[in-house]
């Protein structure tokens, strides 16, 4: 308790000491009739079909390199109706995933959607997403190269989405899915192990960012400016006995945003987040830190991409938890103009984490350690030296601060293009 106490002492001092943004900005209208680039919206449109480019090419350490195409319908097809999907085949695991579903509008003024889809595909053990957060795309997904764990789903899920205003999104969310392990796990609860598993979940989630202002192009609503604070909420309930679902359980994940911008082009970012589950919950649905080290025994085998918001020394799989707070900074000053095509960013970085878990016995097979002390990490970035390229740097230090002075080091480079 005394170390979540500081964590939230050290975000409030953070917050009044840094500066109020001195930088406000208008909507923008002198370019919404300008169609946006495919590479920044992350969709190509062929017609009456909008391809997303993010399924094209991924890579992973489960499924080696992973081919794929997908997208949705649009407006052009018709405005109340949407029809989308993917298919991808990873060549390591040599298997196909998929999935296929549709979309109604039910309201348009508050951009009200039902969806209803059907998925067969792999997520990461202790991943966690919120519903309503921005769509975000990157031509190169950094941190999805070092995974190492994931689980087999087969999931129905059917959603709505409803805009209560432009600066306060909802959407709830009903789900059925069939887990299968592709670790060598097993859950034990109440006399019976399992390998697999049945879950239904029901999900509610909310974000409200009052600062955030908007502009509307051909393809849709953009973001482009992100003010404080920036809020997502959400709560999932896991239903034990709905279409033959075996666990109960609770998560609640609270993510607050704070961004700074200043008059001399530096910027500081704050994110602060707090999950917490109780209930039956087997590994897969638990909660990591974001780790991505890769677990190689040396800095130069380690080399790799950073993440946007990864613990850059924490290794995969090292740390699990049902109970995290998070806190991460990142300072930027102004950019360095070199010459017109290379102005590098220096970003100043901390990143803490403290977690516990409970009932650490009922997972088996797999190594577990949990965070009731305070991991801290430190580090720096250089990035956009050259094409988006740049490099990263971060140190572990504290309690968790491994024997080996190598094994605290992470060295990497960084990805950020936006064209």
């Amino acid at each position: 308790m005394r170390n979540f106490l500081l964590i939230l002492l050290l975000f409030t001092g953070f917050s009044v000491l840094a500066q109020e943004p001195a930088i406000t900005t208008k909507p923008d209208t002198t370019n919404t009739n300008k169609k946006a680039n495919p590479f920044n919206t992350g969709f190509y449109p062929i017609g009456f079909f909008d391809v997303d480019l993010k399924y094209i090419v991924k890579y992973n350490n489960f499924e080696g390199l992973r081919l794929g195409v997908g997208g949705v319908t649009n407006n052009r097809l018709s405005e109340i109706y949407k029809f989308g999907g993917y298919v991808a085949y990873g060549f390591k695991d040599e298997d196909v995933k998929f999935s296929l579903g549709g979309s109604a509008r039910l309201e348009e003024e508050k951009n009200t959607w039902v969806n209803l889809y059907y998925t067969d595909d792999i997520r990461e053990i202790g991943s966690f997403e919120y519903l309503t957060d921005s769509r975000v795309y990157s031509v190169f997904e950094p941190r999805l190269v070092n995974v190492t764990q994931f689980y087999k789903h087969r999931s129905w899920q059917t959603n709505i989405q409803h805009e209560f205003s432009k600066k306060f999104l909802a959407e709830a969310r009903l789900s059925r899915s069939r887990i299968e392990q592709t670790e060598n796990y097993l859950f034990w609860k109440d006399g019976i192990i399992y390998d697999s598993y049945e879950i239904a979940e029901t999900t509610l989630s909310v974000r409200i960012s009052p600062k955030t202002n908007f502009f509307t192009t051909d393809d849709g609503k953009i973001e482009y400016f992100d003010g404080f604070p920036k809020i997502s909420a959400q709560v999932t309930q896991g239903i034990k006995g709905i279409t033959k679902s075996d666990f109960n359980y609770t998560k609640f994940g609270l993510k607050l945003d704070y961004y700074i911008k200043r008059t001399d082009l530096s910027s500081t970012n704050f994110l602060l987040e707090g999950l917490l589950a109780t209930g039956d919950v087997p590994l897969t649905h638990l909660f990591h830190a974001y780790p991505n080290s890769p677990t190689k025994g040396t800095v130069l085998k380690r080399f790799s991409v950073a993440g946007r918001r990864s613990f850059e020394t924490m290794y995969f799989g090292e740390f699990f938890s049902d109970r995290l707070t998070t806190l991460q900074v990142k300072h930027s000053l102004r950019r360095f103009n070199i010459s017109k095509k290379i102005q590098p960013e220096l970003v100043f970085i901390t990143k803490h984490a403290l977690g516990d878990l409970s009932e650490k016995d009922a997972h088996i097979g797999i190594p577990i350690k949990t965070l009731e002390q305070f991991y801290s990490e430190s580090g720096l970035e250089i990035n956009k030296i050259l094409y988006g390229f740049g490099l990263s740097f971060a140190y572990r230090y504290g309690y968790y601060h491994l024997p080996k002075f190598e094994d605290n080091i992470a060295f990497k480079f960084t990805f950020y293009l936006k064209l």
